[in-house]
């Protein structure tokens, strides 16, 4: 009988119960526990893993310029310039060189981020994006597989992995829609000082080094808050070619769309309010702020029958004269692109200029020697004499509006290789090799046919592109390396 009472009290009995259940429990708890320890020394791999990729496709997408080596410099840029550590994983703890990921270059990224990669390159001159992939990393299940080992059960080890992917565009903002056909191998910084003749393309003509063109043919890139905003037609061009300020938007150097510039309504007259010439579709605009001369207009030609202004005719100085050409061309040594040697040039101009004496020895190119001009007769903004006692002062008489800005006669042009880039008529998607500037030493030349063919005249100031830039009409120059996924 009692036996019988203490059974059923036994059974009555709670107890100890949660000592067992907290004991359950705590089993689970600590399996969590354990399972997040490992899965947090996975993230944490991971993340440092995406770090690591992220700065390696930045370096080398910094190097995609378009240029023969840049996929060479892309791979060095990312062994040589990016290293990082790990703290969990399998190998080394430090992260750096390519057996620590590996890069494939891309042409072109799909439309939807999800989709997979194609459009692989080897073509330097075609690769605008780069991926890099981190060799994975294997995390150690640590706490997982003493848990795995209490209940019998295996639990496989993280593979830590992570990828990136970068590209690189240059822009060029705000500068003259103008293209010109460079010479093979021609390069802007080592040719700085020669002289060029620019001479306008027809549409359906062979181009070659030295014809020019303008961009943007849709107008799509006209800044809509300068001065061309609104604008069409004629005067639309008159405003992109001759204006200064906030003229375009950004061209990309991968690829711009071109028109000939043998074209209706181009006249030189549109580039010619650099040189204090305003006449033809220009001639409304000498009160016009938006279209100021250079602080030095020095141009060897003056008013026919006087006044202050050229009209639509003009007759030579007297006693002044222009920059001079590199001598070659007086020779017949050259046609299209000079040599930089204006010796017998600088001597002339300084006879008849300066009686002989030449006051700006150390000037050694002509835009050095117009900016000492500039700067002799008070700077940019001053109004003293360049020139004195002649038919020609140097500063402006025409238009009351000067530009304080010596770049106005400097225009930024896209030079493109028209060899590897067949050009005919309007083009689209021409990559550019880079953009120039070029200072306009004597006023713009036509032919007088319709449409006219147009000669420019110009001394290479040098490389415009690559992120030193400026601003007004030495345009403005980003290099724009961003990560895509």
């Amino acid at each position: 009988m009692r036996l019988t009472i203490r059974i059923r009290q036994f059974a009555q009995e709670d107890r100890g119960t949660m000592l067992v259940i907290w004991g359950l429990t705590f089993v689970v708890l600590l399996g969590i526990a354990a399972m997040s320890f490992d899965l947090g020394r996975t993230g944490i791999t991971r993340s440092e893993l995406q770090a690591f990729t992220d700065n390696v496709a930045l370096a080398a997408a910094g190097e995609l310029d378009g240029k023969d080596d840049a996929i060479t410099r892309a791979r060095a840029a990312a062994a040589n310039l990016i290293s990082d550590r790990k703290t969990f994983g399998t190998g080394g703890s430090v992260l750096s060189g390519d057996a620590d990921y590996t890069l494939t270059f891309f042409s072109e990224l799909p439309d939807d981020d999800t989709a997979a990669l194609t459009a692989a390159t080897t073509d330097p001159a075609e690769a605008a994006y780069v991926r890099a992939v981190a060799t994975p990393s294997t995390v150690g299940a640590t706490y997982g597989a003493a848990f795995a080992a209490l209940t019998g059960n295996t639990r496989p080890n993280e593979q830590a992995r992570a990828s990136s992917v970068a590209g690189f565009t240059q822009y060029a903002c705000d500068i003259t829609p103008l293209m010109f056909c460079i010479p093979p191998g021609f390069s802007a910084d080592a040719s700085i000082g020669d002289m060029i003749l620019l001479r306008s393309g027809g549409n359906g003509a062979a181009w070659g080094p030295g014809d020019f063109g303008f961009l943007d043919p849709g107008k799509a890139l006209v800044d809509d808050e300068g001065p061309c905003a609104g604008l069409n037609g004629a005067q639309l061009d008159a405003c992109l070619l001759g204006a200064e300020g906030s003229i375009t938007q950004c061209f990309n150097q991968r690829g711009v769309d071109m028109e000939p510039g043998q074209k209706v309504g181009i006249r030189d007259a549109i580039f010619n309010v650099r040189f204090d010439i305003y006449k033809a579709i220009m001639n409304g605009k000498r009160n016009n702020s938006d279209y100021p001369p250079a602080p030095n207009v020095i141009k060897g030609i003056v008013p026919n029958g006087g006044g202050s202004c050229i009209g639509n005719n003009e007759d030579p100085s007297p006693d002044t004269m222009g920059l001079p050409r590199d001598d070659c061309f007086a020779g017949g040594g050259c046609s299209r692109f000079g040599d930089g040697d204006w010796t017998a040039g600088r001597a002339d101009y300084v006879g008849t200029n300066y009686g002989g004496v030449d006051p700006h020895p150390g000037a050694t190119t002509r835009y050095e020697y117009y900016l000492e001009e500039i700067d002799a007769a008070g700077g940019p903004g001053g109004n003293g004499s360049i020139l004195t006692g002649l038919a020609e002062t140097g500063r402006p008489v025409c238009s009351p509006n000067q530009s304080s800005n010596p770049q106005r006669r400097v225009v930024i042009a896209a030079g493109i290789d028209c060899t590897a880039n067949p050009i005919n008529g309007s083009t689209s998607d021409v990559p550019v090799e880079e953009f120039v500037k070029i200072f306009l030493t004597e006023p713009v030349g036509d032919d007088g046919a319709s449409p006219p063919t147009l000669d420019i005249w110009g001394e290479v100031v040098g490389s415009a592109g690559g992120g030193a830039g400026g601003t007004g009409d030495a345009g403005i120059f980003r290099d724009v390396v961003q990560l895509y996924r």
